[in-house]
């Protein structure tokens, strides 16, 4: 295990317990970072890497990263935003994928946001709930709670609420529509604001191009197939590649091996056009990472 220099080697907050961190330590597992004992510590030194882990609770996150007791942080938009906090956002990741919305009592007399004038609305996001009716000109009442937002206008609590949705099962199971998305988050990688020494500054541009590379990666698929070599030159306007795709050419006379990598998005839109082109036996890959 390597030795932890403080002047270079980085703190990374990570959520401790939640919808986050599955994703958070998988990611990191999947730009090489190898950790060992996560479950039973709060502090977790990289095996292969100048960095160690601090798992805490996510609301706290951004307040470690500002202060410059952890130089990143993976954290809710929500939560970055909510905090106010003095970071900088390096890059959001993709998952973690929710919404802020405020979400009223079915058939009730609550139909648009000039509606809630007046209104008690129920939150665990008191800052960008108030910013938001601040911005339409709209007063209500903010009830700030800490947990089971959903159930207020149950219990007579509040008229509404305005709370994080990501289907919506936990609306509909207590009633609620959701009425007005104001707020869109996913996970962010946060950096502090606070000096940061040359190496740890490295180590940031690594981790940043590894990520990158990672995401690049599960967006991407490596395909490969067989075709007339007179096929080749459409092929290559089919295909909407990173790069100039590897034509090799086979044992049968005039047939030749493409291969290429292709965003996954576009896969089974071009599939049938390959096909038309003289394409076959088309296979497709994924990708584990990607240097880009």
């Amino acid at each position: 295990m390597r030795t932890l220099d403080s002047t270079t080697s980085l703190r990374i907050a990570v959520q401790k317990s939640g919808r986050l961190t599955d994703k958070t330590l998988n990611l990191l597992d999947g730009i090489g970072l190898k950790f060992d004992d996560y479950k039973r510590s709060l502090l977790i030194k990289c095996l292969n890497f100048d960095v160690e882990l601090l798992l805490i609770r996510d609301d706290d996150i951004p307040e470690y990263v500002e202060d410059g007791v952890c130089d990143l942080g993976f954290v809710g938009a929500n939560t970055v935003a909510e905090d106010e906090a003095d970071v900088t956002v390096l890059r959001g990741l993709g998952y973690g994928v929710c919404r802020l919305s405020l979400a009223v009592p079915k058939n009730g007399n609550i139909n648009k946001p000039a509606d809630f004038a007046g209104k008690k609305v129920a939150t665990s996001y008191p800052v960008l709930t108030r910013k938001y009716f601040e911005s339409q000109g709209v007063d209500v009442d903010i009830i700030t709670l800490s947990g089971s937002v959903e159930i207020a206008p149950r219990l007579e609590i509040a008229d509404a609420i305005s709370d994080l949705v990501s289907t919506g099962g936990t609306l509909k199971a207590n009633g609620l529509e959701e009425l007005v998305n104001i707020f869109d988050s996913e996970t962010q990688l946060i950096q502090t604001n606070k000096p940061l020494s040359d190496g740890k500054k490295h180590l940031i541009e690594k981790i940043l191009q590894r990520i990158e590379g990672y995401k690049k990666a599960a967006e991407s698929r490596y395909i490969m197939m067989n075709a007339p070599q007179e096929s080749v030159p459409k092929i290559k306007e089919i295909i909407p590649s990173l790069k100039s795709p590897t034509v090799m050419p086979l044992a049968d006379n005039g047939m030749v091996a493409i291969h290429t990598v292709i965003p996954l998005s576009t896969f089974w839109d071009v599939m049938e056009q390959l096909k038309e082109a003289g394409a076959t036996g088309i296979v497709m890959l994924p990708i584990e990472s990607m240097i880009v």
